[in-house]
């Protein structure tokens, strides 16, 4: 690499340091101001030599900084910092793509609602007989803000140009029109404030071909030269002409007129002007001379700089973190990155049986209701073993053919994500880094919402489920008891909840009232007069079916009139639900328990009225259903959709890993922010060691 590569990969490190970070670096560049439109990026285009930049006639072109660094070398080619492709600036075609990507660079900086950025696109220009040296053109100054341009752009540019020429090895190359009155300039007045004594600055106006023709008095251009028209002292003072003003003009072309304009010029023949202090040739040589002696002046003193801020960040992070190895942000993605797909790999290792208990579990849970309410109630109100049978294998089909296996799949999908959820953040003991945390959130998140199961599952379930409730064939005892547990624990629930149920409605019962003092209200109270006179009823006929007809409603509330309780119909028709539901799930575990001996019965197919136990036979075929299709789920877990979503997280973590601004949204904190300033700190230092030896061997 030339000296000057490596040290624009310097600036380049601390220019991201510093937006980062704040803090202000003082090694040399040349900074290149003026007003808008006074020929800045002209001049920048003629050290160059290369029609590099964007062109508008009056209007903002130059929307943020541009570092542009000159080195020789044999072919003129342009170059960005973040890009492999070189822009042949021999070539029409090129140029234009170059300038183009600029452009399109600017806009991409600016942020909406603004009109400049101060973000810096980086450019690298070689070519032989160039000037070794790093120029940053910035927005040109302005005096009023037009329409179209946001309300702080003037003073964005201010602060943009006050940063850069505040650094006190910066050389300010001002750049001045020499066609408009010098009173109108607002640049010098912002040089003189940062540079007072002109020890860093150096002048040049611009445009001197129309400033001979148009100024009346030569003398006022000799009075700028010498510097003593201006509020301002600079290093040396340059007169230069950049074009007549012609966009599609070549270098060489502007060139060979401004030294043919200079060798005619009135202003050397009557040496109102030295030869010295003429051309962009002369221009470019005094301002690389000066920029190395400014660097060689500075870089030492910058490199020390750099060593005490590495010793203290150091410091800080034995005393804080002495047992923890320093990872940058990008290290501890990837170390993120391997615990998140060993906690995916777990998913594999559960166990068959543990995932069968919990999709089992889950399904019934989400079924029993529908079971119950829908199925088992309507079919055991029949009272006939035929009825019962038929309305249960209608219901079955409309339930397997429509609902089913659409549940079933997404109480696995549930399953599958709280599974995934558990190994992802449950603790990992002491050794646990909570560091990761909302990193691992975002990475369970983002795959969840990517997965989506599998489009055939539901159809090869539907048939499985068919089967499985089409057989009503119970193999042995042991089954049987199985179905019976199954069915009493299910109707106790169900009992449990109607008591609680007919509790609030009627309200506490005497010994509640007693013991801990509480009071029925006067609705509970007609509630309970109801329900005792309701349980009467079903008392005198305890098969009375789960309607009430009319007539008995109304006997009902004759009855309770005469006792001076005063009821509506449908206060009746509410308490009958809850009495008819408890009298019957009763009845129903009454039946359950003299089927325990049905077994023989059913084998043998005797017909028994009171041991048709045909209610036992749907528990079973509802039990045996979910037992099998929880075993199709897991094998549909274990075989495909763990994979899908391995590869899911996979394809999260790649994605993530090329997104920065989401790696600093997620990996945050004291620990985070010093590992990354040691690491950009310790790499300024390196390449400022690396560069100043070369600069000792180059002297």
């Amino acid at each position: 690499k030339s000296l000057i590569d490596m040290y624009s990969e310097v600036l380049d490190v601390l220019s991201d340091y510093d937006a980062s970070y704040n803090t202000q670096d003082h090694l040399p560049r040349v900074v290149v101001v003026g007003d808008q439109s006074a020929g800045k990026t002209s001049v920048l285009e003629m050290i160059a030599q290369a029609r590099i930049f964007p062109r508008g006639s009056g209007e903002m072109m130059t929307r943020s900084p541009v570092k542009v660094t000159l080195s020789e070398g044999p072919h003129h080619v342009a170059l960005f910092k973040d890009s492999s492709r070189e822009f042949d600036l021999t070539k029409e075609e090129d140029l234009a793509a170059l300038r183009h990507e600029i452009e399109l660079r600017m806009r991409k900086n600016v942020k909406e609602g603004c009109t400049v950025s101060p973000e810096t696109i980086s450019l690298n220009v070689k070519g032989p007989g160039l000037q070794r040296m790093v120029l940053v053109d910035l927005p040109g100054v302005i005096n009023t803000v037009t329409s179209g341009m946001a309300p702080d752009t003037k003073e964005t540019i201010f602060s943009i140009s006050k940063a850069y020429m505040q650094n006190p090895n910066a050389i300010i190359l001002c750049i001045q029109d020499g066609s408009v009155d010098a009173e109108r300039s607002i640049v010098t007045d912002l040089v003189s404030q940062m540079d007072p004594h002109g020890r860093r600055t150096i002048f040049v106006l611009t445009k001197v071909d129309l400033a001979e023709k148009n100024v009346a008095s030569p003398s006022r251009i000799q009075q700028i030269i010498e510097g003593k028209l201006f509020p301002m002292k600079a290093l040396g003072y340059f007169a230069v002409v950049t074009g007549k003003g012609n966009s599609s003009e070549s270098i060489e072309a502007i060139r060979d007129y401004e030294e043919e304009f200079f060798q005619n010029s009135k202003l050397l023949k009557t040496s109102m002007l030295k030869a010295h202090q003429v051309t962009t040739r002369n221009l470019s040589l005094a301002v690389s001379d000066c920029f190395w002696k400014m660097v060689r002046e500075s870089v030492e003193q910058q490199a020390d700089s750099f060593k005490a801020t590495r010793f203290n960040l150091e410091t800080e992070w034995k005393n804080n973190y002495p047992r923890l190895r320093e990872l940058d942000r990008n290290e501890l993605f990837e170390k993120a990155k391997n615990e998140i797909l060993d906690e995916v790999i777990s998913l594999s290792q559960v166990t068959p049986k543990h995932w069968e208990e919990i999709l089992q579990q889950s399904l019934w849970e989400r079924v029993s209701t529908h079971v119950i309410e829908n199925i088992y109630l309507p079919a055991a109100q029949t009272m006939n073993s035929g009825t019962f049978n038929t309305t249960v294998d209608i219901k079955l089909k409309q339930w397997t053919d429509k609902q089913l296996p659409n549940k079933a799949v997404e109480v696995a999908w549930e399953t599958l994500q709280e599974e995934f959820s558990r190994f992802m953040t449950e603790p990992k003991g002491k050794e646990h880094d909570d560091i990761f945390d909302k990193l691992k959130e975002a990475v369970k998140e983002e795959s969840i919402k990517r997965h989506k199961w599998n489009d055939f599952a539901e159809d090869s379930l539907r048939v499985i489920q068919h089967n499985a409730l089409e057989d009503r064939s119970i193999s042995d005892k042991q089954q049987w008891d199985a179905a019976i547990y199954f069915m009493e624990e299910a109707l106790q629930a169900r009992l449990k909840d109607t008591e609680n149920a007919l509790e609030n409605m009627v309200g506490p019962d005497w010994k509640k009232r007693w013991l801990y003092w509480k009071n029925r209200t006067q609705e509970q109270c007609v509630h309970n007069e109801t329900k005792n006179e309701l349980e009467k009823m079903l008392k005198c006929n305890e098969e009375h079916p789960a309607y009430l007809a009319s007539d008995e409603i109304t006997t009902v509330r004759k009855n309770l009139e005469s006792r001076g309780v005063e009821v509506d119909p449908s206060l009746i028709k509410d308490t009958w639900h809850q009495v008819y539901r408890r009298h019957f799930l009763k009845t129903a575990l009454n039946h359950c328990n003299l089927c325990r001996r049905g077994f023989y019965y059913y084998q043998r197919h005797f017909v028994d009225s009171e041991l048709e136990c045909n209610d036992v036979v749907l528990f079973w075929r509802i039990q045996r259903m979910l037992a099998i299709t929880a075993n199709t789920l897991r094998q549909q877990l274990t075989n495909t959709e763990v994979r899908r979503l391995e590869k899911n997280v996979k394809e999260v973590l790649e994605d993530f890993a090329e997104d920065s601004e989401k790696k600093v949204k997620l990996l945050t904190g004291k620990r985070v922010q010093l590992a990354e300033d040691l690491k950009k700190v310790r790499e300024i230092q390196e390449k400022l060691d690396a560069f100043i030896e070369a600069l000792h061997q180059e002297k």
